[in-house]
Order: C-alpha cells, then sequence, then structure tokens
C-alpha cells in the first residue's frame, strides 16, 4: 500500500530528501508519490511537517 499526498501539502519539500526510492516528485501545486516505486516505508509521513502525507 502506497503513501498519498494530501491537499494539506504546502510544498516544502521535506519529504523529497527522505524518500530512499525517489518516489517524490513535485506534482501541480503539491509534491506527489508514484504508487509504483513507493515501498512504504513511512520516511515521508514522518517527516512531512503538515500531515499531508497519509497510507493510501
Amino acid at each position: 500500500m502506497a503513501r498519498v499526498i494530501t491537499d494539506e501539502c504546502v510544498s516544502c519539500g521535506t519529504c523529497v530528501g527522505e524518500c530512499p526510492v525517489d518516489a517524490i516528485s513535485e506534482g501541480d501545486g503539491k509534491y506527489e508519490i508514484a504508487a509504483d516505486t513507493c515501498v512504504d516505508c513511512g520516511a515521508c509521513e514522518d517527516a512531512c511537517p503538515t500531515g499531508a502525507i497519509v497510507a493510501e
């Protein structure tokens, strides 16, 4: 099960550096997680200052 980034994302980019498989990229107005690349480690969720990353 991949993680997703909700509309609470403020595009700070903190999560990008935490992803060990580079599954996070800048999308239209918020960051996005590539579900086929995400290994569901939770590192991005722990790093997100706004709690915008949740389990899908």
